[in-house]
């Protein structure tokens, strides 16, 4: 199992500690950002193959930032499953 924690670039989130295990995103805790919508995302994307996930939220923007909390989830997980 590949267990991160990823510092967000451009978001509000501070971080996001994520779990992998199998290639399924097994749990997902953003720290700081948008609260519900963070819980949100987390819960779409717990029990989905992870590389589902980021092709799904890569390149998603919030306001014109060039990146969102959904998109650097996207980064934290390609991470943990290149681990």
């Amino acid at each position: 199992m590949a267990k991160i924690s990823y510092t967000p670039k451009g978001v509000c989130s501070r971080q996001i500690n994520v779990e992998v295990e199998d290639g399924i995103v097994k749990k997902v805790q953003f720290i700081g950002g948008c609260n519900g919508n963070t819980q949100g995302v987390a819960k779409l994307a717990e029990g989905r193959p992870a590389k589902e996930i980021i092709e799904l939220l890569r390149g998603t923007d919030c306001n014109g930032r060039g990146t969102s909390c959904p998109a650097q989830l996207a980064i934290a997980l390609e991470k943990a499953i290149n681990e």
